[in-house]
């Protein structure tokens, strides 16, 4: 089944290259609540003479309704869904591990008026504009403004911020508790790290609880000169300096550490300095603030060491990792995994797959776990796996290009196509074009979440534009389709090469207003460009588009003194040695794994009743000289 998704992420998100200007942090220095103050005058709209010599640009502050725009343009889903580009991001609907119960489209569900969840989506205030009795510049500060569910945003009122008992959830007209995405209305759990308060409570889901932790400690330091007169909110403490009380204090620290950063907090920041109002939420940039500001006796105690520490499925360039997590008092934020006793990768789940490694070695790996303390475990256990060798730059069994269209304006289309006797994920894999020879290759281009190109299938990628062969598509994105005739284009695998059409650094036409078919009988990737694999046609000829034939040799093959056959095989493998030399003959499955292995210097039948019908790779070594064979058993 194919499944079409639209993206067009390079127009609403800012560039990847975005970041803390340089100098902006220079004058936080301090600790405590001196470092809360010293934010303060980074981030506020004065200009403060007690910084001199820095990069402070004031808060810029904008109008209410200016956030309309800013939302149907940046606050969109770009890292749940495939085509959530399309939707806004809501943090009371959004269901980040499955579809989501509902989407609004930017703009046209902005609504005012609702009666039930799903209806509209509107702006909630965070921190409640009755607090501040609507004053600005908090009734239009960006950074605690998000868009929301109507419904849910009116369910959740005034209240503030808790864990909810759910023995002890509020009933209320026109939505259930929990809501569709599991938030929740109800008395605070008055125990654990949020004991302290029982009255009423509005709890998110994990997901986004750091989110909502990291705009309040943003909000009592922006407004910290104001914040003492709002003690009449339960979350406020009265005080200019330390601001939230208890419990909340201890409930949005322990969030902030239970939910780290995410990359969407990071573009929010970002987009907020850069297009909108000109300051930055400093919790976002430098989560360790938090603990140095406000907690008076930081986490010392580390994470329980993580366990089971398995290495499996080795390729020549990869190895897979899973463990057993770790236990924290708080929260394991991450793990380092060493290889070979070097701290090389980190990963915030607890699996992994190591990269870039070489063909034919052995490596072995260890895993510590982190909180968000910085203390650290002692080592897992140790797991040790060799990588294959099944010649990685003379073309694995994997993916490849199986037609290229260059046609009539926006008529461009990509296929890739997958003979590797299995269903595979294109997580790990991505395009990435060179544009008229330049000297690198451009950003890294990847495909939806989930996309899957099943086994002897095709997924084909075209231009939004495109008006031929339009039945055919699996995904539309325009930034992988900006192709011209004199552009090379790579398929990467863990930022690896894997497969290239045209000639890289090199910006002679070879395929200008031409269709490519892959021939037949090409069964792997290359990462050597020759236009004798590919049959051409006239311009936007799509006749083969959406399918892609392989057709694999059955004839005998030659190495120096040996011949194979036959090709696909059953029961039995027959090699016959002409002269008698010594050979090696080894079978691989499809992940990379040995099957057998055997040295002959005479002709013999090699018994394979026992291996599953599927994809192998038969390496034969005479001497210095090896070669790699793909063979089918039926």
């Amino acid at each position: 089944m194919k499944y079409l998704y639209t993206l067009l992420i390079a127009v609403f998100t800012i560039n990847a290259s975005a970041q803390i200007p340089a100098g902006y942090y220079d004058h936080a220095t301090g600790t405590g609540y001196e470092l809360k103050t010293q934010l303060k005058r980074i981030i506020n709209n004065i200009d403060d003479p007690e910084i001199s010599n820095t990069v402070e640009e004031e808060h810029d502050p904008q109008t209410y309704n200016s956030l309309d725009p800013f939302n149907a343009t940046y606050e969109r889903d770009f890292y749940y869904e495939a085509s959530g580009s399309n939707t806004i991001l809501d943090m009371y609907s959004e269901n980040p591990s499955g579809a989501d119960p509902y989407n609004f489209t930017p703009t046209s569900d902005e609504c005012g008026n609702f009666s039930s969840e799903g209806d509209c989506y509107n702006k909630e205030h965070v921190i409640p504009q009755s607090v501040f009795n609507s004053q600005s510049p908090m009734y239009s500060d960006a950074h605690h403004l998000i868009p929301a569910d109507g419904r849910v945003n009116g369910f959740r009122g005034n209240n503030p911020f808790g864990r909810v008992d759910d023995s002890q959830l509020v009933n209320q007209s026109g939505i259930s508790n929990p809501t569709q995405n599991g938030s929740k209305l109800g008395d605070n759990l008055n125990s654990g790290y949020s004991a302290g308060y029982s009255n009423t409570v509005f709890e998110p889901i994990d997901e986004f609880k750091g989110d909502i932790a990291r705009i309040y400690f943003y909000f009592v330091t922006r407004y910290e000169d104001q914040i003492a007169s709002w003690d009449a909110y339960p979350m406020f403490d009265g005080s200019s300096d330390k601001a939230i009380a208890d419990p909340f204090l201890n409930i949005l620290i322990t969030w902030h550490q239970m939910d780290p950063v995410s990359q969407k907090e990071i573009d929010r920041n970002n987009n907020i300095y850069y297009n909108h109002q000109n300051n930055r939420n400093p919790f976002v940039d430098h989560p360790e603030f938090v603990t140095l500001i406000w907690d008076p006796t930081p986490d010392t105690e580390a994470p329980t060491n993580p366990t089971n520490l398995v290495a499996s499925n080795p390729t020549d360039n990869s190895i897979d990792l899973t463990w057993t997590a770790s236990t924290d008092n708080v929260a394991v934020s991450s793990y380092d995994i060493y290889v070979d006793g070097t701290n090389t990768y980190n990963s915030p789940s607890t699996s992994f797959t190591a990269t870039g490694l070489s063909p034919n070695t052995t490596y072995c790996f260890m895993v510590k776990a982190k909180d968000a303390s910085g203390n650290e475990s002692d080592f897992s256990n140790q797991a040790c796996e060799m990588t294959t060798n099944n010649g990685s730059s003379g073309g694995d069994i994997d993916l490849f290009f199986s037609e290229y269209i260059e046609g009539s304006g926006s008529n461009k289309a990509l296929e890739i196509a997958n003979f590797t006797g299995a269903a595979v994920n294109l997580s790990a894999y991505t395009i990435k074009l060179n544009f008229n020879g330049g000297s690198s290759w451009g950003p890294a281009l990847t495909f939806p979440n989930g996309a899957t190109i099943a086994n002897e299938d095709v997924y084909v990628v075209a231009n939004g534009g495109s008006t031929v062969c339009t039945d055919e598509y699996d995904y539309l994105n325009n930034d992988m389709t900006s192709f011209n005739g004199n552009d090379a284009i790579g398929l990467f695998k863990n930022d690896v090469l894997l497969d290239i059409i045209g000639v890289f650094q090199d910006d002679a036409n070879y395929a200008q207003n031409t269709t490519l078919v892959r021939k037949p009988t090409i069964d792997r990737p290359t990462t050597i460009f020759d236009i004798n694999e590919w049959d051409a046609f006239p311009s936007n000829n799509c006749d083969d588009l959406g399918n892609h034939t392989q057709t694999l040799s059955t004839q005998e093959f030659s190495l120096n003194e040996l011949k194979l056959y036959p090709n696909p095989f059953k029961n039995e493998l027959h090699i016959a040695l002409v002269n008698p030399i010594e050979t090696k003959v080894e079978l691989f499955n499809v992940i990379g794994s040995k099957v057998l292995s055997k040295t002959i210097t005479r002709s013999e039948t090699l018994k394979t009743s026992n291996l599953t019908s599927g994809v192998y790779i038969l390496r034969v070594t005479q001497g210095n000289t090896t070669l790699s064979k793909k063979l089918i058993k039926n």
